[in-house]
């Protein structure tokens, strides 16, 4: 008992080489001393933000993780929106990147001599800015680029850093000396990376390299797919996205600003971009498609097993009808005739693929009273009358009461109408045409038509 060593001098704890001196971390050599990483290439000399000469890359510098999770908390509670992502984030301590850099599975490579050599402010900045690339998804964006320009990953990674700093620069972050902005090669600010790319020129005065979740392209110093502390697969990345681009729509409401990058992307992300004419043609088809299911027996053609119960019994054949489709048009004077005809086009040619087509289909030209009905086969034969106040409800209501009563009722107008207070008896889609018109009640199947795009 007396001569047991003493605690504090239990080797397990105070000079165990896997808690103090761990090779993993501090000295690893494929990660601290990668003889792939040549401190004298341009991919050595030069860091993720821009060329920063005080950094110091001896392995000696223990990383200082008390200043850069203070960083980290400063940019969260600074822009809470950007919180869950930024604490997503799994530090991986590596001398062979240069300051900071992330991979596609949400580990942050971490220089400890830049975490000494940089200011609490503006660690906040680069915190950001690692986290921009994952949460704008350029890693997946760069494997969409032609083949000749993911050969050139520093190129990419350029024009990735102008898109992302010049938005954190407006945003007021502070940000390490030599970053990469849009300025530096005469390109306006507010771009994409793509767009920026083209104008980067091949051979760049500055190499820079933020880790695979940025070029795509994977590094030395990053660790390998089975390999290293946990990571988030692309669902879990693909949630966080949603859950923070909600986090920023939020904010928005609440507190009122937003950076215009970050609302740009939160609204693509959440509302992204759909061919109106492929989603109409869609919604058209799907309606026309539950229409057409409902079948019903019918003794104008017997069945074909009749004969087999000896004539006694008559049996009923089973009939598909083709449905019959109401286009409410609105034509009050708020309404183009040539938005009108585009979406009216495109409408009339879905039903004439499915079938339907003749005398199945009626037009209604309506602002606040219905001015025409018209069966038609073209679009020439449409006539839009009217051009007074808007009341949908008219158009819809004269529609049901036709004596062949609609299964499906397509409405183009802008969204400047009341809508019935119940739901009809039969399926409605409504093409809002414009980008500002206002959301109809849920029950209405939407179709957004932005004929600018």
């Amino acid at each position: 008992m007396d001569r047991n060593p003493p605690v504090d001098r239990n080797p397990s704890v105070d000079r165990n080489p896997s808690v103090d001196r761990n090779p993993s971390v501090d000295r690893n050599p494929s990660v601290d001393r990668n003889p792939s990483v040549d401190r004298h290439s341009p991919m050595g000399r030069h860091s993720p933000m821009g060329r920063n000469p005080a950094v110091d890359t001896s392995p000696a510098v223990r990383l200082d993780r008390a200043k850069l999770l203070a960083a980290r908390y400063k940019a969260a509670e600074a822009r809470p929106y950007l919180a869950s992502a930024l604490y997503a984030l799994t530090v991986v301590p590596a001398a062979g990147v240069r300051t900071m850099g992330v991979d596609r599975h949400w580990r942050c490579y971490v220089s400890p001599a830049f975490v000494e050599a940089t200011p609490v402010t503006e660690l906040a900045g680069v915190w950001v800015h690692e986290v921009a690339h994952l949460l704008r998804g350029h890693h997946e964006r760069a494997d969409l680029l032609p083949a000749a320009d993911q050969s050139d990953p520093v190129r990419i990674n350029i024009a990735q850093d102008c898109e992302i700093n010049d938005d954190l620069l407006a945003d007021g972050l502070a940000l390490p000396a030599g970053r990469m902005e849009p300025k530096l090669f005469g390109l306006p600010t507010g771009g994409m990376f793509e767009s920026y790319l083209p104008a980067i020129p091949a051979t760049p005065p500055h190499a820079v390299d933020c880790g695979s979740g940025a070029h795509g392209t994977p590094m030395p110093w990053e660790l390998g797919e089975g390999e290293g502390p946990a990571r988030l697969s692309p669902v879990e990345a693909d949630a966080l996205r949603r859950q923070t681009a909600q986090a920023m729509r939020a904010h928005q409401r609440t507190r009122g600003s937003l950076p215009a990058g970050w609302q740009r992307w939160a609204e693509e992300l959440l509302e992204p971009t759909v061919d109106w004419r492929r989603a109409l043609s869609g919604a058209v088809r799907e309606a026309a498609a539950w229409a057409g299911g409902a079948v019903d027996y019918t003794y104008r053609r017997p069945s074909r097993r009749t004969p087999a119960m000896g004539g006694r019994v008559v049996l009923p054949s089973l009939r598909r009808p083709l449905p019959r489709v109401a286009i409410v048009i609105d034509t009050s004077g708020s309404m183009g005739e040539e938005e009108l005809a585009a979406a009216l086009g495109e409408v009339t040619g879905v039903l004439r693929e499915v079938g339907v087509r003749g005398n199945r289909v009626a037009v209604l030209a309506c602002d606040a009273d219905v001015h025409a009905v018209t069966r038609v086969t073209s679009t020439e034969q449409v006539a839009l009358a009217g051009g007074g106040g808007t009341d949908m409800r008219v158009g819809i209501t004269a529609a049901l009461a036709m004596p062949d009563r609609p299964n499906i009722v397509v409405v183009l107008t802008d969204g400047y109408t009341p809508w019935p207070d119940e739901t009809p008896s039969c399926r409605l889609v409504a093409a809002l045409i414009g980008a500002d018109a206002p959301q109809p009640p849920g029950w209405v199947e939407t179709v957004r038509v932005d004929l600018g795009r």
